[in-house]
């Protein structure tokens, strides 16, 4: 039976090279969230993973199975540390005691190089777990110190967009103002550490939110004329980039122009209930396959072109146990069989079907937030979904560019 299973995984990645194959590109990563009961064992994803060319993973945990199947593998990790286990983490004995465990012990043979302490914390509006995320990044990177370890991995945190107050005109970026004196405390741990600024980013909640003045275009990275930000003369034709240069914005009003701004999660669901607007294979198709082919151009933004964005698409599975939203579960880039989700349309010359544009008729001010795996329980090696936040605080219509 295993080896029919082997065989099977075997002429699986074969066919996949039909759909998928090459698509590697600087910066890429993949989101590998767990939370199913019919996924390939990490063994068998580990060729998965790299047929698609990906060189960068990002689990919600640190899962052992997972880092001892990738094991010399030359993969990139960053591994999680979930809301759950701030407050513990406060205790500097008790995260040098899971830096141990959980990096330490796997390294140099798997190569962790990240550990995200937290995930989306600001938008819950909880203020335990908001007044414990520092705390823990400190007690975690004095672990890696006091280890040895703090030169080869970074501590950081992930946010969602909810955390902007103002996203449109990109210029105008501006986080809330009751999240101000907690995030200056962030940023000045990035600036002091060197770790990067994560934000997940998903144009999808925008379309869903406002379909009908939303451009499914813009969003999609698709041919459309786009829309020029007054203040800076900048065009922008895709949803995504106007968000990333929204988050630069507000960090240089903080004094934090040059803080490195990574996207730890960014994609589109190809299924979705009826009330979710656009979540199909073929916009799934256009949107991963788009923002691949986008990054293989190796430019930033229209604000920082010279930026390494480091993105990491969502996901690699669906993964069939995630509550909320058919479109929760429904987010791979594979079925949990392996075989893909849907064909990406990039061929071996790092091309996607179809030219890229990006963003037209643009519409508003996106403050959506994202999907995300919030709350992880390192005590039982499993990943709880809480939820995500959906904000669209405000929808800022501008007028379309004909």
């Amino acid at each position: 039976m295993e080896l029919m299973r082997i065989f099977s995984y075997a002429s699986i990645i074969l066919s996949i090279s039909v759909y998928l194959l090459p698509i590697m590109v600087n910066s890429i990563g993949i989101n590998y969230g767990q939370i199913a009961d019919n996924l390939p064992s990490p063994e068998n994803v580990v060729p998965i993973v790299k047929s698609i060319g990906v060189t960068k993973v990002k689990l919600y945990d640190a899962d052992p199975r997972v880092l001892g199947a990738f094991a010399n593998s030359g993969v990139e990790f960053m591994i999680g540390l979930g809301n759950g286990d701030l407050e513990k983490m406060r205790d500097p004995n008790n995260a040098q005691d899971w830096v141990k465990q959980n990096v330490q012990a796997h390294l140099p043979d798997a190569k962790i190089t990240c550990i995200f302490v937290g995930n989306e914390v600001l938008t819950f509006n909880d203020t335990n777990l908001s007044d414990n995320l520092v705390p823990a990044m400190q007690s975690v990177h004095t672990a890696l110190v006091n280890l040895g370890l703090d030169k080869q991995v970074t501590v950081t945190t992930a946010h969602s967009l909810g955390i902007l107050q103002t996203s449109f005109p990109p210029s105008a970026g501006a986080f809330r103002e009751d999240l101000v004196d907690i995030l200056s405390q962030t940023l000045s741990f990035h600036q002091k550490t060197g770790s990067p600024f994560l934000i997940n980013a998903y144009p999808f909640f925008a379309y869903k939110g406002n379909p009908k003045q939303v451009s499914l275009d813009f969003v999609l990275f698709q041919p459309n004329q786009g829309v020029i930000d007054p203040a800076t003369n900048l065009h922008y034709d895709n949803m995504l980039y106007a968000q990333i240069d929204a988050v630069y914005s507000a960090l240089a009003s903080l004094g934090y122009k040059k803080l490195p701004v990574h996207i730890s999660e960014t994609g589109w669901p190809s299924k979705g209930d009826e009330d979710e607007a656009g979540a199909t294979p073929d916009n799934a198709k256009k949107y991963n396959g788009n923002l691949i082919k986008l990054m293989s151009q190796n430019a930033g933004t229209p604000l920082r072109p010279d930026s390494d964005l480091n993105i990491y698409v969502f996901a690699l599975f669906n993964e069939n146990m995630k509550p909320g939203p058919t479109s929760e579960r429904n987010y791979g880039l594979f079925k949990p069989d392996g075989t893909p989700a849907y064909a990406l349309g990039v061929t071996n010359n790092n091309t996607a079907s179809g030219s890229i544009g990006n963003g037209v008729t643009m519409p508003f001010s996106p403050t959506s937030s994202s999907t995300g795996y919030l709350s992880i329980s390192s005590a039982t090696g499993r990943r709880k979904f809480v939820g995500h936040a959906l904000m669209m605080a405000s929808l800022l219509l501008i007028t379309t560019l004909v």
